[in-house]
């Protein structure tokens, strides 16, 4: 039990803060509106229907004051790298920063749908108040305005009945046409994020994410308009709504209670996000500087299946463990910025990336770079790159453990090349002081021509480490899913040579899935009573599984083994 709050506690701890903040701001204006004598009348027109516009809106402005905060890369970052106020659980709750953002955003679209459903009526009433027949509350109500030294409380001032009336509140009101374009803007933000969209059509993505912008704006000026109005202090004093309402058609005469008073609320929604919107700027700033700063291309390798290499140098560039960068090429799109890991590490004296072609981007990349010919490219024609980070991720924390295991699938894989680099770097500098004593790893992949590259780094670390008489180490797996039975076969046949035939290691590749329950059983038995990273950069599906094991296979006293679940998000 120790070890599931650890995992997940944290998390759910944070979660239900949020979630525990947005119910408390729902019912705390629902009841402001819906109780107090200031918005009697307006409840008059506009019924419960006030209440349940008014409620989500505050929801709306707690919620778009969050939703830039998780994707201030630089501000996480810098926050990641600051020990001092960030403790190492507290860094793993940043590195959760997408998902968070992705549960802003859809409690965003939720209380947009309430929000504005409940104006619909609220249109739709006001509109209806103004053509209704006279002698009714709602329609003295409506008339306020209409004469000298009077203030009025329904905003629409037409004598057009519905549909027309509403639509002219839709299209001409500033309240009405800013929600248009919010919600249609929300709409294709969210749609477009989608994960099919996301992998498939990234530029698609890319472009209309950038349509937050025009939401808020829109959001900002919404409530310039002061379409929600409620009786004066002043008029409240003279005129109890309560007891008044009963004398409506005497409302102004003598000995009579006075003609009530209105006022429109102040736009409240620039107090709530103007903070966020700002560190955002300065975000961006910063985005813009660092990217202005040259990038030189040292060198670009094409390995196998269309994967190239950059390696890359950039005055002051320093970098961690498993961090990741974003790269522009003004040359295949002056404005789109696609996220790396870093395959290199810290120790070396440049950074890389490895780009599989697999998108009109790469594709363009590809080109750029002169890898679709066959002659010898001169350095001075590699195109221009722009760099923004590098960006700090869970695998930075490796070093905090003597016992690690990282999972890679597929691409996946990129983090931990980037790791087991620059463990080996330490290793052979200075063994005895670094942390981590044993490394286990997992590498899942359909096919390992599409990643040769990976096999060549896994290939050099064994031979230096038996080199060192230290081939224990680094315990690896590798697993072909996506083969079948009689390619196992002809392949088993080999089993018996000193080195595995697909991908030249001591160590036999595997074929299918690994039984993870069974892999944490034993590397329980091998270290009780530590704590081990679990590293994780692969699909949903797989980090379920993996936490799930790291939770049932801890031990719930706190000297026992304790597996301490992380996945890479970007």
């Amino acid at each position: 039990m120790g070890n599931w709050v650890e995992n997940e506690g944290l998390s759910i701890f944070v979660v239900l803060v949020w979630l525990g903040l947005n119910v408390f701001l729902f019912w705390w204006y629902y009841l402001a509106y819906d109780v107090p004598p200031k918005f009697f009348y307006t409840r008059v027109l506009l019924g419960r229907a006030l209440a349940l516009a008014r409620a989500p809106a505050a929801c709306l402005n707690f919620n778009c004051m969050l939703i830039l905060l998780p994707v201030c890369r630089n501000l996480l970052s810098f926050l990641r790298g600051s020990s001092a106020c960030c403790s190492t659980r507290v860094r793993r709750q940043l590195d959760r920063n997408l998902t968070f953002h992705k549960m802003v955003a859809w409690m965003i679209a939720l209380h947009t749908a309430i929000h504005t459903i409940a104006h619909l009526f609220n249109v739709e009433w006001s509109v209806q108040a103004r053509v209704e027949e006279k002698g009714t509350l709602a329609a003295v109500l409506s008339s306020l305005g209409d004469n000298p030294n009077e203030s009025y409380i329904n905003f629409f001032r037409k004598t057009i009945g519905n549909p027309v009336g509403g639509l002219y509140v839709a299209f001409t009101y500033l309240a009405g046409l800013t929600g248009v374009i919010i919600t249609l803007a929300l709409i294709l933000i969210i749609t477009s994020s989608t994960k099919t969209i996301r992998r498939s059509y990234f530029e698609v993505f890319w472009y209309t994410h950038h349509l937050f912008v025009i939401f808020f704006i829109g959001l900002v000026i919404h409530g310039a308009g002061r379409i929600v109005r409620g009786q004066t202090a002043e008029s409240l004093n003279e005129h109890n709504p309560e007891v008044c309402y009963k004398n409506f058609t005497h409302w102004g005469k003598k000995g009579a209670c006075p003609i009530p008073q209105f006022s429109g609320n102040p736009p409240m929604t620039w107090k709530w996000v103007v903070g966020p919107m700002f560190l955002y700027l300065c975000e961006r700033l910063v985005r813009f500087w660092r990217s202005q700063q040259k990038v030189v291309i040292t060198k670009v390798v094409i390995h196998p299946f269309k994967t190239i290499e950059l390696q890359m140098m950039k005055k002051g560039f320093k970098m961690e463990v498993g961090q990741y960068i974003f790269v522009k090429c003004p040359a295949v799109s002056k404005l789109e910025w696609h996220p790396f890991t870093l395959t290199s590490a810290p120790e070396e004296d440049y950074f890389s990336i490895h780009v599989r072609i697999v998108g009109d981007w790469t594709e363009g990349l590809f080109n750029a770079c002169g890898c679709d010919k066959q002659e010898f490219q001169e350095a001075w024609k590699l195109p221009k790159i722009a760099v923004d980070g590098p960006f700090g991720t869970a695998s930075e924390d490796v070093f905090s453990y003597e016992t690690v295991m990282l999972v890679g699938a597929g691409i996946g894989v990129t983090p931990f090349a980037s790791v087991l680099k620059s463990v080996w770097y330490k290793y052979c500098h200075d063994a005895t002081n670094l942390k981590l004593k044993k490394i286990y790893f997992y590498w899942l992949c359909r096919d390992t021509h599409a990643f040769e590259w990976f096999a060549d780094l896994l290939q050099s670390l064994e031979a230096q480490m038996q080199e060192r008489n230290n081939a224990d180490f680094l315990s690896y797996n590798i697993y072909l899913t996506g083969w079948d039975e009689s390619q196992a076969t002809h392949f088993a046949v080999h089993h018996e040579e000193e080195k595995d035939v697909i991908t030249g290691l001591k160590q036999k590749t595997l074929y299918g899935r690994p039984n993870w329950e069974n892999e944490f059983k034993t590397i329980a038995g091998n270290h009780p009573g530590s704590r081990i990273g679990v590293f994780l950069c692969g699909p949903e599906g797989l980090a379920d599984t993996l936490n799930k094991q790291s939770i049932s296979n801890s031990e719930a006293d706190p000297r026992g083994v304790h597996f301490i679940f992380n996945k890479e998000n970007f």
